[in-house]
């Protein structure tokens, strides 16, 4: 239980990549971590691109980040609708200015970018938001992970495994 007293908010809207979303989750809460799903409205069911529903506990604006150790953004296409929301964009550049943990997985780059905390960082995402990366200043590459300091990246599903282990290891502090 290397993540006892660990609280992370992972963001969610509808059309979230299922396992991208879950995956991480419950890996997370294997380790002894608190997981809060912040969506637009808390306490609204959010269906994922599979049909696999997820109940946030807050809203966006509800969250304090000074709260939380880190910060997850699934994939699928929900991320093109949470990079719309202020509260969003405010706390992810909050988590990058403090440098918490910041998992990002498949299109969810989209989130980072429109936060404009990729310029100069290494990363990698879904081969189909290449360009949209590196116009945004970042270094790609297609790895199954990418860790650059507190940033945690990933591709798509299958790279689950790695990419969980490196966020783990980020947020445990075992990433020098």
């Amino acid at each position: 239980m290397r993540l006892k007293d660990k609280k992370i908010v992972s963001l969610v809207h509808h059309e979230f990549e299922d396992l991208e979303l879950w995956y991480p989750i419950l890996r997370l809460r294997e380790e002894g971590a608190v997981i809060h799903l912040a969506g637009e409205k808390a306490k609204e069911t959010y269906i994922g691109k599979y049909g696999v529903p997820a109940e946030s506990h807050f809203a966006f604006g509800d969250i304090n980040p000074d709260e939380y150790d880190a910060l997850l953004v699934p994939g699928g296409w929900a991320p093109d609708k949470l990079r719309r929301f202020p509260e969003v964009i405010a706390l992810v550049q909050h988590m990058e200015e403090n440098k918490k943990p910041i998992g990002q997985i498949c299109h969810a780059g989209w989130v980072l970018i429109s936060a404009k905390i990729l310029q100069g960082k290494k990363v990698t995402s879904t081969p189909g938001i290449r360009d949209d990366m590196e116009n945004a200043g970042a270094y790609w590459l297609d790895e199954p992970v990418v860790v650059d300091g507190h940033l945690v990246s990933s591709r798509r599903p299958p790279d689950l495994p790695e990419y969980v282990k490196a966020f783990v290891e980020v947020l445990a502090g075992n990433n020098k």
